[in-house]
């Protein structure tokens, strides 16, 4: 049993290949801690290397949709309105806590995806108007009146 670290893809190749030889041995032998040990770097090494992020959180409802065959109309009983759950649906809206518990509920969403990483704000479109003198003194004059 040679066992070493796993730094590379081609460790962590060679480490799986050896574990799937390895699949079916039995506790207390030595092919079985070799099996537990390689077991604990693959692992540690893909944790490390191969992180899986959380989904978003209407991306996991699409997907839950698309397994159960929902349309948006199915979730209005937990989101609301149609014009709220379209509002969601395309992110204009953030899911508040009260449809995070009636999804989870009712479609099996885990809470903790459902209320994902905070986004970034979206920032405001500011329409700048360049003002001339002129205008800007006839519509203080209008509001004087």
């Amino acid at each position: 049993m040679q066992i070493h670290p796993i730094r590379t893809e081609a460790d962590h190749d060679a480490a799986v290949a050896r574990i799937a030889e390895l699949i079916g041995a039995r506790p207390d032998t030595a092919e079985g801690e070799e099996l537990d040990i390689l077991a604990t770097l693959v692992d540690a090494y893909e944790a490390k290397h191969h992180a899986i992020d959380v989904p978003d959180p209407i991306a996991a409802i699409q997907f839950r949709m698309e397994q159960q065959g929902l349309t948006r109309k199915s979730l209005e009983p937990l989101i609301g309105s149609r014009a709220r759950v379209s509002e969601v649906m395309t992110r204009r809206r953030s899911l508040t806590l009260a449809m995070i518990r009636r999804v989870r509920k009712e479609l099996g969403i885990s809470a903790d995806v459902l209320i994902g990483h905070p986004e970034k704000k979206r920032r405001k479109r500011v329409h700048s108007t360049k003002l001339d003198p002129a205008s800007v003194n006839s519509k203080r004059q209008a509001a004087a009146r």
